[in-house]
């Protein structure tokens, strides 16, 4: 058997895993998933300007509901956590963050204006908790968006390590 350097890392985020970890999984037949009953989910609140559409009653009304809807799902444990974000900001590109420019320069239609961060039991549930957002009917929109496991790289990484540990397998 040919000697295997185990320990990678992520070209996203330098985080270190062990292949040989995904290569014995893989022969052994066993899965990488460590599903449980609960998913994380982030609701991304896109639109920034339709606030400024609503009447001084209205916007308290908003403002109240928006409250008691985020509360509620604390209390009910499907929302661990949520903040508003702020319209400007630093957009950070190019080798090693040279370029810094202020942004981001979104249409308002398309800003995300906020989050609420989800553990819920799937996408579904996920989706109707966004259906409840009281923003929706003055012209918000909400993102539903799942929260990987691992970042893609170590993810593609590991399919890859499956992939070919497989065909090693079933070979030899």
């Amino acid at each position: 058997m040919r000697k295997v350097l185990s320990e990678e890392r992520c070209r996203l985020c330098g985080c270190s895993f062990d292949k040989s970890v995904y290569r014995r999984i893989a022969i052994e037949g066993g899965t990488m998933s460590t599903s449980t009953p609960q998913a994380d989910f982030l609701l991304l609140f896109r639109g920034t300007d339709w606030e400024r559409r609503l009447s001084p009653e209205q916007f308290e009304q908003f403002v109240s509901d928006w409250s008691h809807w985020f509360e509620r799902l604390k209390q009910e444990g499907r929302c661990t956590g949520g903040h508003p974000l702020h319209l400007e900001g630093k957009l950070v590109s190019g080798k090693h963050g040279r370029i810094v420019t202020d942004g981001p320069f979104t249409e308002s239609k398309e800003a995300i204006g906020g989050y609420f961060y989800l553990r819920v039991a799937n996408i579904d549930e996920a989706v109707e908790i966004a259906k409840q957002c009281p923003g929706l009917e003055y012209g918000c929109v909400v993102e539903v968006r799942p929260v990987a496991e691992r970042c893609t790289d170590r993810r593609r990484a590991s399919e890859q390590a499956t992939s070919r540990d497989l065909l090693a397998h079933t070979a030899g």
